[in-house]
């Protein structure tokens, strides 16, 4: 099979443990781009962040970002865009309002949060993320829901962190059951993604394919995490990291090493260079 389309989750994939991209990630990159594969990054992190990990690895495409709530190459033109409404984003903060949790309105050109009254080390871990560049506005309020219909905040996710694994599990089971109507996904331990129905990284890299032309059985997909599942799934050959829970590793065609073990670069040694000197022999 010759695969035309590369898509890479960010973080406990495409990065190592401690946010840094490996020289040799890089250089795999590189070469099958060069080698005409379409490279994209499919993350749940905002696009300003995803665009400037793309900027590190010289990647200019669409980036699915949001977990498919905002695919563009730019801010201001992008391809496709699926957002939470005014109303909607109110009744889920005002929901979880009701948990111990801190809850992030993450637009695509900033985020707000909650402020909550906890542990001064606590609230520092939660203040600033991974995936917040100094350049995109982080700002945080006291009535979280107020804000949002003041201000008419229709964001393409919702990202809220629990300090209780009971907790995570109370609130996912009452959300599930009684607002059906969105996608929830996680990323990490006692953490909930939230977006409106049907926006998962799996239906973007679909909506992607049928822009490109590039058939589902024609993509490759590597990820380490539940909100990477379906397109896991989806793709022709769908890569699970060695640091994925079970469940992932499970629905994965292929498993590379960890992302400490450079699982990546790996994986792209295993699959394109075999189907270059395929493609060179044929010729």
């Amino acid at each position: 099979m010759v695969y035309r389309l590369l898509a890479i989750d960010i973080d406990g994939t495409l990065l190592r443990s401690n946010f840094r991209i490996d020289k040799e990630t890089k250089e795999a990159i590189d070469y099958v781009q060069q080698k005409g594969v379409y490279v994209t990054l499919a993350s749940g992190r905002s696009f300003p962040s995803t665009q400037k990990i793309a900027k590190a690895l010289k990647i200019d495409s669409y980036l699915i970002s949001h977990n498919g709530g905002f695919i563009a190459s730019s801010l201001d033109e992008p391809l496709q865009e699926k957002r939470l409404s005014v109303e909607d984003t109110y009744r889920l903060v005002e929901v979880l309002g009701n948990y111990e949790c801190h809850m992030r309105v993450v637009h695509e050109r900033f985020s707000v949060g909650n402020q909550l009254k906890q542990k001064s080390q606590l609230v520092a871990k939660l203040t600033l993320s991974t995936g917040d560049p100094l350049f995109y506005p982080v700002s945080f309020t006291e009535n979280l829901g107020d804000y949002v219909l003041s201000q008419e905040v229709a964001p393409p996710k919702m990202d809220v962190q629990f300090f209780d694994e009971k907790e995570c599990e109370s609130a996912m089971k009452y959300l599930k059951e009684h607002m059906p109507d969105f996608e929830y996904s996680s990323s990490a331990k006692c953490q909930l993604e939230i977006t409106a129905k049907k926006v998962t990284k799996g239906n973007a890299l679909r909506f992607l394919g049928e822009k490109l032309g590039i058939a589902p059985n024609e993509m490759v997909a590597i990820g380490d995490s539940y909100n990477d599942l379906d397109m896991i799934e989806f793709a022709g050959l769908g890569v699970a990291m060695a640091n994925a829970p079970d469940e992932v590793k499970r629905k994965a065609k292929w498993i590379t090493r960890t992302n400490d073990q450079l699982g990546v670069p790996y994986m792209v040694k295993e699959v394109f260079r075999k189907q270059m000197r395929f493609q060179t022999m044929k010729r």
